[in-house]
């Protein structure tokens, strides 16, 4: 059975039913190598497969992520199943998407950010999918409709589907895929640490502002401020 992914968490299917459940935390890495290769000072789990090489490996710097035996979470490990689907996944309802987010009378790109409401979206992808959409990251929920809903989504989906073509964003070597090769989609990032730069859509520099001790990243021109008081 293929591996699965919901959020930021993964997990491998296994024929009793049960999954082995992954998080990488701030640092984790799979890796696909040989068994003859040095273990290395960070080795946290190593497979070993009954047909041979190669071997996978769970490597982690900061020990922040972890792997684990979830008891019958073959199709959904209870651990993770509070966690909304990520909007890549086939059953995911956009309408009732709409409805969840008009609700929770928030900022909009602090909606993005929790986990019960959509997964998969970090700080990253969440500036370069509202800058995509044309929505300012603290726009009122309750403000957005059917149309605002659905153009954040397709924002989304375009970001998560480059980054995946691209192999992810890779700002140092703790980011890498199981064959140890860095992504490049931060040479696609739109506004993302691209502060004073000039937007590539309509030429006014990029800002950056302060937002939940991290940064948010916007063009100005292109993703008004809303007027209501915001979050």
């Amino acid at each position: 059975m293929a591996a699965r992914r919901r959020g930021k968490y993964l997990w491998l299917p296994l024929g009793s039913g049960d999954a082995i459940l992954a998080h990488l935390g701030m640092s984790g890495q799979l890796l696909v190598l040989g068994s003859a290769l040095a273990d290395g000072p960070h080795l946290r789990v190593r497979f070993d497969f009954a047909d041979g090489d190669p071997q996978l490996r769970f490597v982690d710097q900061r020990t922040f992520g972890g792997l684990s035996l979830s008891a019958g979470g073959a199709q959904l490990p209870a651990e993770i199943a509070h966690i909304a689907p990520d909007p890549l996944e086939p059953g995911f309802d956009d309408a009732a998407f709409h409805r969840a987010l008009r609700q929770r009378r928030t900022g909009l790109k602090r909606a993005l950010l929790d986990q019960t409401l959509i997964s998969g979206v970090g700080n990253i992808y969440a500036d370069e999918a509202l800058w995509r959409a044309k929505l300012h990251y603290a726009r009122p929920t309750h403000t957005m409709r059917a149309p605002d809903s659905q153009r954040l989504l397709d924002g989304v989906r375009s970001v998560m589907e480059s980054a995946l073509e691209q192999g992810g964003t890779s700002f140092d070597s703790l980011y890498v895929n199981v064959n140890g090769e860095s992504g490049y989609f931060d040479r696609s990032l739109e506004v993302y640490g691209r502060r004073d730069e000039l937007c590539s859509r309509c030429g006014s520099p990029i800002r950056r502002e302060s937002f939940m001790n991290r940064s948010s990243y916007f063009c100005p021109h292109c993703q008004r401020r809303p007027r209501e008081p915001h979050w």
